[in-house]
């Protein structure tokens, strides 16, 4: 009995699952969203990859034994199910050619279009651990782990892809190229 007379019932354990599960759809869905948006280009399909991933996380979400670390699980989740989708629609001739860059979302000044045309030119080995810092906030070693890299490795492909789009963007000129 609580205070006052009143009933007072525990919240079972499968409740407080569901509540922290539903608190890091909440917190990290946007995010995941526009990573999965960056991935595939479409709406409809980053919305799918997102359900996939959820579905997943729910399933294996006992197996969670850090909280701190959910965010780059997700992330690690998100790219594994696009990499499973990819599997099974390998599109005609190999990757999406680079003009097929994914709609603005929001902001649709020329800048915002100009950043998104240069990161949908750049190499996926630069592009996505530079998304997975970006949009995940995921940390060099989390991006490492991840990507099958070294936390250095993922530092280095993160550096090179920011100095490639500042070349892309005019802020550095002839440093596009330079592998160094």
């Amino acid at each position: 009995m609580g205070t006052h007379g009143q009933i007072v019932c525990a919240a079972s354990p499968a409740d407080e699952r569901r509540r922290a599960f539903e608190g890091l759809v909440r917190h990290h869905g946007p995010d995941l969203y526009r990573f999965a948006h960056w991935l595939c280009g479409q709406s409809q399909v980053a919305e799918e990859l997102l359900q996939e991933t959820f579905a997943r996380a729910w399933r294996a979400f006992e197996s969670l034994r850090e909280p701190e670390a959910a965010r780059a699980w997700l992330f690690v989740t998100l790219r594994c199910e696009y990499a499973r989708l990819y599997g099974r629609q390998r599109p005609q001739g190999g990757d999406s050619p680079p003009d097929q860059i994914p709609q603005p979302a929001l902001d649709d000044r020329p800048e915002a279009w100009a950043l998104r045309r240069a990161l949908a030119v750049l190499a996926p080995e630069y592009r996505e651990p530079l998304l997975l810092q970006v949009l995940g906030g995921l940390s060099c070693d989390e991006i490492g782990t991840a990507l099958g890299l070294t936390p250095q490795t993922a530092a280095t492909h993160i550096f090179r892809a920011r100095r490639r789009l500042r070349a892309a963007l005019g802020e550095e000129p002839g440093r596009q190229d330079d592998e160094t």
